[in-house]
C-alpha cells in the first residue's frame, strides 16, 4: 500500500470519527433543548427539536453507508476495524437518543396547553441535567479516546435509574392525590422514562468506547450506584 493510499485510508477513518462526533453534538443539543422546552413551556423550541430529528436520521444513514463502504474497500483489521464498527454502533445509539428527545419535545407541546406543574417539571429538568451531563461526558470521552472517562459513565448507570424511580413515586403520589393531574403526570412519566433510556444509550456508548480502545467487551453486571446521605435531596445543576 503506497503512501498516498495509506493517507487516504487514514483520512477516511478520521472523517468517520469526526462525523460521529458531530452527530453526538447534535444529539446532545436535542436532549438539552427538549428538557428546556418542558421547563420553559417553550412551544417554538419543542417544535424545533421535533423538526431537527430528520437531520440526525440523515447523519445516521450517512455514517452507516460510509462505514460499510470503508469495510468493503479497505478491509480494515484490528484497531481500524474496531474504530469502524464502533462508529456504526454509536450512530445507532445517537439516532435513538434523538428519537427519545423528539418524543420528550412532542409531549412538551401537549403539556404547554395545560396548567403549569412547576414542582414536577423541575424534577424533569433535574433528571434531564443529569442525563445530559452523562451524555456529554461520554461523547467527550469518545472524541478524546479517554477510557477512564467512559468507564466513569458506565459505573454511574444506576444513578439515573434511581432518579427515575424517585420521579415515578412522586408522580404516582400526585395522581392519587388529585385525579385531575393524571393526564399531565402520565406525559411527565413517559418523559422520565425517555430520559432513563437516554441514560442507557450513554452507557452503551461507554461500552463501545471501551471495546474500540481495548478490544475487549465489558463483561459482567454494571456496578450499582450507592446513594450517599444526601440521596433524598433534589439534584441541582451547578450555578450558571
Amino acid at each position: 500500500m503506497n503512501t498516498h493510499t495509506v493517507k487516504a485510508y487514514g483520512d477516511e477513518l478520521n472523517q468517520l470519527t469526526a462525523e460521529v462526533a458531530r452527530m453526538g453534538g447534535l444529539a446532545e443539543a436535542q436532549v438539552a433543548d427538549a428538557v428546556e422546552s418542558v421547563g420553559r413551556r417553550d412551544v417554538a423550541l419543542a417544535r424545533a427539536v421535533v423538526d431537527r430529528d430528520v437531520k440526525l436520521d440523515a447523519m445516521h444513514r450517512d455514517i452507516e453507508k460510509k462505514a460499510i463502504r470503508l469495510i468493503a474497500l479497505r478491509q480494515p483489521v484490528a484497531t481500524d476495524l474496531r474504530k469502524t464498527l464502533s462508529a456504526m454502533k454509536l450512530a445507532v445509539d445517537l439516532e435513538r437518543t434523538g428519537d427519545l428527545a423528539k418524543n420528550i419535545a412532542k409531549r412538551a407541546l401537549i403539556l404547554a396547553e395545560s396548567e403549569p406543574m412547576q414542582p414536577l417539571t423541575r424534577s424533569i429538568e433535574r433528571m434531564g441535567w443529569l442525563v445530559s451531563t452523562r451524555l456529554r461526558d461520554v461523547l467527550d470521552a469518545y472524541t478524546a479516546s479517554e477510557l477512564d472517562r467512559a468507564v466513569a459513565v458506565w459505573t454511574s448507570d444506576d444513578e439515573v435509574d434511581e432518579h427515575y424511580n424517585a420521579m415515578f413515586r412522586e408522580l404516582l403520589t400526585y395522581m392519587m392525590g388529585d385525579p385531575r393531574t393524571i393526564t399531565a403526570c402520565t406525559h411527565l412519566l413517559f418523559m422520565a422514562k425517555n430520559l432513563e433510556r437516554i441514560g442507557d444509550h450513554a452507557t452503551n456508548i461507554a461500552e463501545t468506547i471501551h471495546y474500540e480502545i481495548t478490544g475487549d467487551e465489558m463483561i459482567g453486571e454494571r456496578p450499582r450506584w450507592v446513594p450517599g446521605p444526601d440521596a433524598d435531596k433534589p439534584l441541582s445543576a451547578p450555578a450558571a
